[in-house]
Formats: structure tokens, C-alpha cells, sequence
């Protein structure tokens, strides 16, 4: 084999890759673009975004590879995906990374289960399109088996069950409807009334710039006291509802936003604001308690007369039998 032909496909590539970046650097002066001690790797960066330059790496690299610079013992049959799986697992990355960018932004203050469940739906559907290999092609029954099971790792596998159990312990269920395509008529009604609930504190709060300094929150106790017992009276209805469907898979709670809105109400209210709900029913419970008090009283006292009966009992034959006696006595000395 002659030496000089492997050396000219090395030496195309390398000038194909050096015309490539003249015309990167020579657009970039064109258009004023360069400082002067600015290094190349910088220019391309000033140019190019980074998804572009990226795509230009990968073609250089290419051009490499083509020249023969790269591997020479790679066997004709690399094993690789075909491109309907190749789409498959991209449709699948592109929405897992959306989701996990949704419940990141969701977490604090709790907002997973309402801002999410359309993308989780979208890649619960990514991950059954990849399980059933959904397509036209003949071979598609592959794809399943290079996706899913190819490797120890099994990465698209950890992610959908990374997935399902923050679902599943979010208790995102008991928030949807039975389809889980739309937040359920009680916790839209529910958010609104936390919302609701919330400018209330917020607007009996504005303009008292006094009255915040000495922690004064009358206003607020007073104004947003029917609103919040509104949003409390709710909470444990759903609360009764939840338990009594029992639909939730990881113990008897309500979906996550839920609980944490209501928690936070609930700090807001009794902490911060140090507000105190009075009780309707005042009667009945001073009645309960009153008799509550009485009960030790009353046991006592009729212990007390009970015990007094057995004793006028007991000593009343006594004095019986000794009289009789005593008569006995003397009628036997006459």
C-alpha cells in the first residue's frame, strides 16, 4: 500500500477544517466582531452560540474521522439506534428534562401537583411509547430492548421511576380527576380560596407601617377572620372526603399543595399574626365541662351516703341484740 494516499485524505480534511474556520474568523472581522489579543477559541464563542459551536466541534470531528484520523478497527456492524428508537429516546429526554425543570421550580413554596401534571402525563406517555415500541417500522420491537434493557444501568428505567415515586408520594392523584387530566372542581375551589385568603393578609397589612413594627394584627384577625375559617372548614372537609375514598397510596393525605398551602395559612395565622379562632358552640362546651368538674363531686357524696346507710344497717341489729339480752337477763334474776 502506497504510504502517500492515506496522507492525502489526512491532509483534505485538514484543509477543509482550516477553510472552515478562515471563514469563521473572516466573517467575524467582517463584522467587527474581534478584539485585538482575543484568542480563537474565544472569537467562536463571541460568534457562535453555544449549540453552534458545538455542532461545529462535531464537524470537525467528522471531517477527522473522515480522513481517517479517527479509530481503524471499529468493526462495519457498531451496534447503534435506529432512528425511529433514536427519536423515541429524545422525545423521552426532552421531556423528562421539562419536568424535572418543573418540579424544581415547584418545590418551595409546593407547587408540584398543579403546575406539573401535563408534563408528567406527556412523559408518562414518552415512557409507554418506548415499552410498546410504537411504530411503523418492522424492527420496532428493538427498540424496547436497546432502551430499556441494553445495559446494567438502565438510565431511561431509573428516570420513569424516579418519576412515578415523587408522584406517587407528592400524592398528586387526590388533586386530579380520575383521568388525571385536570385539577378536580374541590382543589381549584381550594386554591382560590387560599389565594383569596392570602391577599387578604395582604391587604390588611399595607399602610400600618406602625402597627407592623409593634406587631399589632388586629386588622387582620378581624377582616380575614371569615376567609380563613372558610379555607380551614374546606381543608377538613377534603380532608374527611380523602379519607373516607381512601384514594391516597401512601397513607390518607392529600395532595402536596394542598397540605403545604394550608400549612403555611395556618403558621401565617397562628404565629405570625398570632390570631384565634373563638369557638361557636361556647355554650355547649362550658356545659361539658362543667359536668365533667361535677362527676368527682358526685361520686363521692354517693359513696359517702352509701356507706352512711350500711352503718345504720349493722349497728341498729347490735343494739336490738343487747337490749334482748340484757331483758333476758332480767326476767332470769326474778
Amino acid at each position: 500500500m502506497d504510504p502517500n494516499r492515506s496522507v492525502e485524505p489526512r491532509r483534505s480534511s485538514l484543509l477543509l477544517l482550516r477553510l472552515l474556520l478562515v471563514v469563521l474568523l473572516w466573517s467575524g472581522l467582517a463584522l467587527g466582531t474581534f478584539s485585538v489579543g482575543s484568542s480563537p477559541h474565544r472569537v467562536l464563542h463571541d460568534l457562535l452560540s453555544e449549540e453552534q459551536l458545538l455542532e461545529v466541534e462535531d464537524l470537525s470531528l467528522a471531517l477527522l474521522q473522515g480522513g481517517r484520523m479517527g479509530p481503524l478497527s471499529l468493526p462495519p456492524d457498531l451496534p447503534d439506534l435506529d432512528p425511529e428508537c433514536r427519536e423515541l429516546l429524545l422525545d423521552f429526554a426532552n421531556s423528562s428534562a421539562e419536568l424535572t425543570g418543573c418540579l424544581v421550580r415547584g418545590a418551595r413554596p409546593v407547587r408540584l401537583c398543579q403546575t406539573c401534571y401535563p408534563l408528567f402525563q406527556q412523559v408518562a406517555n414518552k415512557m409507554d411509547n418506548i415499552s410498546r415500541a410504537v411504530g411503523n417500522s418492522s424492527e420496532s420491537h428493538s427498540c424496547a430492548r436497546s432502551l430499556l434493557m441494553a445495559d446494567r444501568m438502565q438510565i431511561v428505567v431509573i428516570l420513569s421511576e424516579f418519576f412515578n415515586s415523587t408522584w406517587q408520594k407528592a400524592n398528586c392523584a387526590n388533586c386530579l380527576t380520575n383521568k388525571s387530566e385536570e385539577l378536580s372542581n374541590s382543589t381549584v375551589y381550594f386554591l382560590n380560596q387560599f389565594n383569596h385568603t392570602l391577599t387578604c393578609f395582604e391587604n390588611n397589612l399595607q399602610g400600618s407601617t406602625h402597627s407592623l413594627q409593634l406587631r399589632n394584627y388586629s386588622e387582620v384577625c378581624k377582616n380575614c377572620h371569615e376567609a380563613y375559617k372558610i379555607l380551614s372548614s374546606l381543608y377538613s372537609e377534603m380532608q374527611k372526603i380523602n379519607e373516607r375514598e381512601s384514594k391516597a397510596e401512601f397513607g390518607a393525605h392529600l395532595c402536596i399543595d394542598v397540605e403545604d398551602a394550608m400549612n403555611i395559612t395556618r403558621k401565617l395565622w397562628s404565629r405570625t399574626f398570632n390570631c384565634s379562632v373563638p369557638c361557636s358552640d361556647t355554650v355547649p362546651v362550658i356545659a361539658v365541662s362543667v359536668f365533667i368538674l361535677f362527676l368527682p363531686v358526685v361520686f363521692y357524696l354517693s359513696s359517702f351516703l352509701h356507706s352512711e346507710q350500711k352503718k345504720r344497717k349493722l349497728i341498729l341489729p347490735k343494739r336490738l341484740k343487747s337490749s334482748t339480752s340484757f331483758a333476758n337477763i332480767q326476767e332470769n334474776s326474778n
